[in-house]
């Protein structure tokens, strides 16, 4: 089977390397165009990009796809070069781009989305954070036939994968994208055969998964301890849960909902204040139980343990996590 493969981050090049493996006819890869990052801010090629090159396979690179957009000569060259192709099917993951109803005509047996949920569950960009911050004990990967609508099309293939209770999203993000290669793989040689039985999303249960937004990060430490430790979670690696101390801005990477550990009778605490510090976390209150931090980083340092951390940063019962200052730069 002959395909165009539409897709940028380490998500997408996942199933990239898969079809590659399993001797599908790629014609064409499209990416997103090479982006400024790291400490040089040095114009850096995309996962699915770099895999593309290194294998000799065709790659652009549009701005948009919409002809009648901000980028038409981009849309245009993309046309021709999805025309010439003359691909059975797209395959499209994490793409970054809205697909116009002239990409999803073009190929023979349409567009195939790689989406890291259950759908209709968390429709749109960030599914995996979502179902974490949620408290969600299930996601999964549905492969499904795209249609003009967001994550709106029939689903071909779904399988699901279980949540644990210290899930983050970049271990989450790393085992949907290998489901997610597997199923595509299955679900185009099933459709090459005529094997795929499209089923219709139900309408119940519709949710959407909105961008993450760097200004989430900031903790609400009136919320409960348990709502604190699931985004800190989903928000691992990106954009990593964070409040002030002290003035400074500290970055929270594990931690643990438990039930009120202070000294002080009920409600003598304030939300953020800790209660206590020791080598096996930093126990806070928040505005239902304790969160007690476990994996800590200070700006330009390193992720550390919270006992390693405490020998470089002194912290005292008392003191005051404050996420205020860091929304009000947002």
């Amino acid at each position: 089977m002959r395909i165009v493969f539409a897709g940028t981050p380490v998500f997408a090049s996942a199933a990239l390397e898969r079809l590659h493996a399993a001797g599908f006819d790629i014609a064409l890869v499209l990416t997103q165009p090479d982006r400024p990052a790291g400490r040089g801010m040095k114009l850096q090629a995309s996962p699915v990009k770099q895999f593309a090159l290194v294998h000799g396979i065709a790659v652009t690179q549009p701005r948009s796809l919409r002809l009648d957009g901000k980028y038409p000569e981009d849309a245009v060259a993309a046309c021709a070069a999805i025309a010439g192709a003359q691909a059975d099917a797209m395959v499209v993951a994490a793409y970054g781009l809205i697909l116009p109803q002239w990409v999803l005509d073009t190929p023979r047996l349409g567009c195939f989305n790689i989406h890291a949920s259950l759908l209709p569950r968390w429709r749109g960009a960030a599914p995996i954070h979502r179902a974490i911050e949620a408290g969600d004990t299930q996601t999964g990967v549905t492969i499904m036939q795209m249609d003009a609508g967001l994550d709106t099309g029939d689903m071909l293939l779904i399988e699901a994968l279980a949540i644990g209770p210290d899930t983050t999203t970049a271990r989450l993000h790393d085992s949907l994208a290998t489901l997610g290669a597997r199923l595509i793989v299955e679900a185009l040689v099933l459709a090459a055969n005529g094997g795929l039985r499209p089923v219709a999303q139900p309408a119940e249960g519709v949710t959407y998964a909105h961008k993450i937004e760097k200004a989430e990060a900031a903790i609400d430490w009136q919320q409960p301890a348990a709502m604190i430790a699931r985004r800190v979670r989903a928000f691992d690696p990106f954009p990593g849960a964070q409040a002030v101390l002290a003035g400074e801005t500290i970055k929270l990477w594990s931690a643990q909902a438990h039930p009120a550990e202070s000294a002080s009778a009920p409600g003598e605490a304030l939300p953020g204040q800790v209660l206590a510090v020791g080598a096996e976390g930093i126990c806070v209150q928040t505005g239902d139980g304790t969160l007690r931090i476990t994996e800590l980083q200070r700006p330009g340092g390193k992720r550390l343990a919270a006992g390693e951390f405490l020998r470089g940063q002194r912290i005292e019962v008392g003191q005051v996590f404050d996420a205020a200052a860091e929304r009000e730069r947002h």
